[in-house]
């Protein structure tokens, strides 16, 4: 019946319809005697072409083998001799399947009106589609480890475990950590508190197994494992608490921190300080929350592995030096004169030597580039102060750029002026004038600029202008910092020689080394005047 059934549909696809054809009125019906002899060497050539002698073939082996025999064919054997009529109306080839003019289903469709490309019997067998398997590129849960890499790991977890059948303590874990997951060994707290969920002070091999390779951490990237070991639970973004566990880890066994153990309270500061620089440099978004994609942008990790490799913390510039902590809590409190841990306009303005314009710190106070996390009214609070030092003191960096941009443009519209340009501009000028310094007008001033920047349209400034620029820093001092815009046109040669000399040296290495020797030298003053205070008394003492 099978084979019937595929005779019967072949006859209906090869019989022709007149009206299909839409012929020219001026073009006889296939049935005049002006076509046939056209018709009768159409259908004797698509006889001739293999795909049709196959298709018949075909067709006469299904039908012997489902009844063997001619009569086995049934009601569909008596429509071949119907096809080989000559001169019929269905002596003539079907009509091409791609035909637009069809208004019925050629026999190249399928039942659901889609083209089914390879049941066309004219269509050339090298030309038929071959269905592609694409392999799976995406893994929600990450993507499962090959079986090479999963013995090599257990391997190496059965080496790590050996003889501790109870699991490993925290410290005895930091090896795991480093040597295994390839990871900062300040790390090592809270993927111990991940692993071990029921506080028993033990990791056993099989829950290291399960959720380390069993939940596919091994084959994602580092930031994407450190993102998920620091992330709370339902979170898609990490936020400043997120980062306690690894700071807490780092001060008490890093041996260039040893020496904070008697200082609890500048223990906490530190890490304070260190999670707000982190957050300055990696959050562009804002809203205190780092995502992932920002997390591998940066070069955290890098600087967490400098930090693991290096005993001196003070060479690891970024984040975690305790040189960098100690000018920016010295500085801050240096303007904090009551100490109450908060400054306001009078105290800030004292920055740098009075080096900032009124019109600057107003902008700044009207919380124009970073709204304040103090949530006093008129106060700048301790994190508050760490963003504005670290743009104070490095104008190139990119949070810097946004912070001064965001200063100057008065109206939010994206773009600086020359009107916003003038309007701080004339404080600076006005501080020249009181200091005896001979005035440059705007007008050179702006010129200056334009050169110094190269905007795509000089009517205006965007930030993207100064993305392309390395004098961008130089760029806002000329507009409200009178020192540093003296000191640029004065063109300190010792200056010049040192950024030349240390080039990978940001200008807040540089400016954080400067404040770090003063401060030291400072303090050792007041220590020896102490000393000869001491002495000086002793003698007073004395029965001579």
């Amino acid at each position: 019946m099978e084979a019937a059934a595929d005779l019967s549909a072949a006859a209906e696809a090869l019989a022709l319809q007149v009206d299909l054809l839409q012929l020219p009125p001026e073009i006889p019906a296939p049935g005049a005697p002006a076509l046939s002899g056209v018709l009768d060497r159409l259908f004797a050539h698509w006889l001739t072409l293999p795909d049709t002698v196959a298709l018949v073939g075909c067709l006469v082996q299904k039908a012997k083998a489902s009844g063997g025999g001619a009569g086995a064919v049934g009601p569909g054997s008596a429509m071949l001799p119907s096809m080989m009529m000559q001169g019929g109306a269905a002596a003539v080839p079907p009509l091409s399947p791609r035909s637009p003019r069809l208004s019925r289903r050629p026999s190249g469709v399928g039942a659901g009106g889609q083209p089914n490309r390879s049941a066309s019997p004219l269509r050339p067998a090298a030309s038929r589609a071959v269905k592609e398997v694409i392999p799976q590129f995406y893994f929600q849960d990450g993507r499962p480890p090959t079986y090479e890499l999963k013995k090599q790991c257990v391997a190496i977890v059965d080496q790590l475990f050996a003889g501790h059948s109870n699991g490993l303590r925290i410290q005895e874990f930091r090896l795991v950590t480093r040597e295994l997951c390839k990871l900062p060994s300040f790390f090592t707290t809270v993927l111990f508190g991940k692993i071990d969920k029921e506080n028993t002070g033990f990791v056993t091999r099989d829950a290291f197994i399960d959720y380390w390779l069993n939940s596919n951490m091994v084959t994602m990237d580092v930031p994407t494992q450190v993102f998920i070991i620091l992330k709370q639970k339902n979170q898609d973004y990490l936020t400043k608490e997120d980062f306690k566990p690894v700071l807490r880890d780092l001060l008490d066994n890093h041996p260039g921190l040893e020496f904070l153990k008697s200082t609890p309270e500048f223990q906490e500061r530190y890490a304070e300080t260190v999670v707000y620089r982190i957050f300055y440099c990696l959050s562009r978004i804002g809203g205190g929350h780092l995502t992932l994609r920002e997390l591998k942008r940066g070069n955290l990790i890098d600087a967490l592995r400098h930090a693991d490799d290096e005993e001196d913390i003070n060479k690891v510039l970024r984040y975690f030096s305790y040189e960098h902590f100690y000018v920016i809590y010295c500085k801050f409190w240096e303007l904090d004169t009551d100490h109450d841990f908060f400054i306001d306009k009078e105290n800030l303005i004292k920055y740098g030597n009075h080096a900032l314009t009124y019109r600057i710190v107003d902008r700044i106070f009207s919380e124009v580039p970073r709204k304040f996390t103090s949530k006093v009214e008129g106060k700048m609070g301790y994190e508050d102060f760490v963003h504005f030092i670290l743009s104070e003191e490095d104008k190139s960096s990119e949070p810097s750029q946004e912070y001064w941009f965001r200063c100057i443009d008065l109206d939010g519209n994206g773009i600086l002026t020359h009107n916003e340009l003038q309007f701080f501009f004339e404080e600076q000028l006005h501080r020249m004038e009181c200091m005896a310094q001979e005035p440059v007008l705007f007008e050179d001033i702006l010129c200056q600029l334009i050169d110094m920047i190269g905007p795509e349209n000089e009517t205006f400034f965007t930030l993207k202008d100064y993305r392309r620029c390395k004098l961008s820093g130089h760029f806002f001092n000329i507009l409200f910092n009178l020192n540093k815009f003296m000191a640029f046109e004065a063109r300190d040669p010792f200056l010049i020689r040192q950024m030349r000399e240390e080039p990978s040296l940001t200008d807040w290495d540089r400016f954080a080394r400067r404040e770090y020797i003063r401060l030291a030298m400072e303090e050792d003053g007041e220590d020896a005047s102490n000393a000869s205070g001491d002495v000086w008394d002793e003698s007073l003492e004395s029965p001579f």
